[in-house]
Formats: structure tokens, C-alpha cells, sequence
């Protein structure tokens, strides 16, 4: 595998890793939220992930065997969870049902947080393997002198 496949494939799970964490900052933003444009309580939402053949162009795809497996990564939808509402007593809540429930996100605050260290770890994991790359490639050059 080259320098610049390597970096494309970081750069892609960086991008993908970003897409996450602005997902999971609008599922916590949103935890509170009882009445949404489509009506009903938000609902949380995940990014769907998808493996892509790290090849640019014709060139690349004709290269040889070695990086036939390469792949980078990238975000193809953002999907709503399917789960059902919270529901809360709250009597004196304006959305409050005739049995005083109102129907809260299915966003867990602490499944977010978990998912958000996760994203940025592996945010982190790429940065140092993009940095590792380009120190790589500045020492190849290095040589060259």
C-alpha cells in the first residue's frame, strides 16, 4: 500500500468519525425534545457506514494485486432508530396524554456519551496513522537527499 492510500483511507474513517460525532451532538441536543417538525418526539438517529475500494482512478484499479483489499470508509445514510418513545408522567406537561404521559426522544443520554468516547477514539486511532503516513513519507524523501 502507498503513502497516499493509506492517507485516503485515514482521511475517510476521520470524515466518517466527524459525521458520527455531529450525529450523536444532535441525538444529546435533542434528548429533551417532545414535539418535532414531522410531530412526535425526535427520534435518535445512527450513521450507516459502508466499506468503499480505496481506488481513485483507472490507473489505480489496474495497479497490482497488493492493495486489492484497501478500503476506506463512508457515511450512506443517517437512519432513525426504530425504538419506541419514552413515556413519562407529567400531568402538567403542554404534550402530556389524557393519562398525563408525554412521549419523550429515545435518546439515552448514556449510551451517547459511550458512543461519543468510541467515536473519538477511533477519530484519534486514524489522526495517528494519517500522521504515521506523512512522517513515513518525509523521512522516504529525507533519504533521497
Amino acid at each position: 500500500m502507498d503513502f497516499f492510500s493509506s492517507m485516503r483511507i485515514s482521511a475517510s474513517g476521520m470524515n466518517a468519525q466527524q459525521t458520527r460525532m455531529n450525529t450523536i451532538s444532535s441525538n444529546i441536543a435533542n434528548a429533551e425534545t417532545t414535539e418535532t417538525e414531522a410531530g412526535g418526539p425526535y427520534r435518535r438517529k445512527d450513521p450507516v457506514f459502508t466499506a468503499v475500494a480505496d481506488r481513485e482512478n483507472f490507473g489505480e484499479i489496474l495497479a497490482g494485486k497488493l492493495d486489492e483489499h484497501a478500503q476506506g470508509v463512508i457515511v450512506t445514510e443517517v437512519h432513525e432508530d426504530e425504538k419506541p418513545a419514552r413515556l413519562v408522567y407529567n400531568p402538567k406537561h403542554p404534550q402530556a396524554n389524557a393519562d398525563g404521559y408525554v412521549a419523550m426522544p429515545n435518546v439515552n443520554p448514556v449510551e451517547e456519551m459511550a458512543n461519543m468516547i468510541a467515536a473519538t477514539r477511533s477519530y484519534e486511532a486514524n489522526a495517528t496513522a494519517l500522521n504515521a503516513a506523512k512522517s513515513m513519507a518525509i523521512k522516504a524523501l529525507d533519504i533521497g537527499k
